[in-house]
């Protein structure tokens, strides 16, 4: 089978694997689009610090089942993504019903052989019914489902307010559940104007800050001095997580979305004073991947916005550093398998 494979940082290409083979308790799957994700960019560039080369990459996936165990409700044909967090179910966060931090995870791609491939076998409990979703759509459900699993970690209520600082991928999703969660106000910042002139022209982020300046002072001045109830980072920079802390408002909460290998340090006075509530927010659970699937059903995300590119699986080699070049007009590269 075709399958896109990083041999080493800068270096990726279409190789011929053996096709996979099910064992028992798994399903296999027909693949037919993946996403490439902000991790399959760090693993091109090399800056993925918990990855072994050569990586076959993937972890948005959409296909359709071909054999499932015997007594599965799965049926051939049925259109399906995949929770790409392998957990143990054994660790203590599993045992919590935490599966998306169990200790020893697995994410497909990452720690193990992803999907961008034209077969894969998976354990039944990673395939999830995506039924009245295109393929497309389907593809989009795990990048997504963070987004969503950000806002429920924030415990946001209806009415409150939120400022989503970066707006890639993740970012817009955050937004997008938040304002699906009733949030009466929803700020988008980035660094890159592109981006926020898109978010606002078609998700209806107007109020969109490009954060080329005092980025805590125009903030302020847009909320008369008081900050905003919940603050999400998702860029996963260093500094902006840094300064995110200034954007809280008085009882209000900071969520973690981002990630990065840096320490993260505050004023503990300020940090104080707020009462601030800090939150990590790590994968998602099944509940986030059924809130992203009911919400595409009922057309509350608008999923032809997001894709913005699309290609095959024989372009990716070469399509892979066009998009990095282009990252302020890409925000969702659909591949085709």
């Amino acid at each position: 089978m075709k399958a896109l494979v990083c041999v080493q940082p800068l270096e990726i290409r279409v190789e011929d694997r053996p096709m996979p083979v099910r064992q028992e308790g798994q399903v296999l799957l027909r693949m037919r689009r993946a996403g490439i994700c902000g991790t399959d960019y760090h693993i091109y560039a090399g800056k993925h610090p918990f990855l072994q080369y050569p990586r076959l990459i993937g972890h948005e996936l959409a296909g359709e089942v071909v054999e499932a165990p015997a007594g599965s409700p799965l049926t051939a044909g049925q259109v399906v993504t995949v929770n790409p967090y392998i957990a143990c179910g054994t660790c203590r966060a599993c045992r919590r019903g935490k599966p998306n931090c169990c200790a020893p995870i697995s994410v497909l791609g990452v720690h193990g052989d992803g999907g961008m491939c034209e077969w894969l076998a998976v354990p039944e409990n990673a395939v999830v019914d995506a039924a009245g979703l295109s393929l497309d759509q389907a593809a989009m459900v795990e990048f997504l489902a963070i987004g969503a699993h950000a806002v429920r970690r924030s415990a946001l209520a209806k009415g409150e307010t939120a400022v989503v600082i970066g707006a890639g991928p993740i970012g817009v999703g955050v937004a997008l559940f938040a304002r699906i969660a009733g949030a009466a106000r929803v700020v988008l910042v980035d660094t890159r104007a592109p981006r926020m002139a898109y978010a606002a022209r078609h998700f209806g982020f107007d109020e969109g800050v490009v954060a080329d300046g005092d980025l805590t002072a125009t903030l302020s001045a847009m909320t008369d001095g008081e900050m905003f109830d919940h603050v999400f980072d998702a860029t996963g920079n260093i500094h902006a997580m840094r300064a995110g802390l200034d954007h809280v408002a008085h009882g209000g909460s900071y969520t973690l979305v981002g990630v990065c290998k840096d320490d993260l340090v505050f004023a503990d006075p300020e940090f104080h004073k707020r009462e601030t509530t800090l939150i990590a927010s790590r994968n998602a659970l099944s509940v986030d991947f059924d809130h992203v699937i009911a919400s595409i059903r009922s057309g509350a995300i608008p999923t032809d916005a997001i894709r913005t590119h699309r290609l095959t699986l024989d372009e990716a080699p070469a399509r892979m550093p066009e998009l990095i070049a282009e990252a302020d007009s890409v925000l969702k590269a659909i591949v085709t398998i």
